[in-house]
């Protein structure tokens, strides 16, 4: 399961160059193409708010 963004985001950017693949997209909410993630977790392992967690 692609890993997702949750509430706590606060739009640092911190896992945008994180990502390997580009999953990750700006904007008032960020979001993960669930298409393009691998399920790496570096996007996880670099947000400082623990915002991204592992998809349902």
């Amino acid at each position: 399961m692609a890993y997702r963004i949750t509430d706590d985001c606060v739009a640092c950017g911190t896992c945008i160059g994180e990502c390997p693949t580009g999953a990750i997209s700006e904007g008032d909410i960020y979001k993960i193409d669930p298409n393009t993630c691998l399920d790496c977790g570096t996007c996880a392992d670099a947000c400082p708010m623990g915002a991204i967690v592992a998809g349902e």
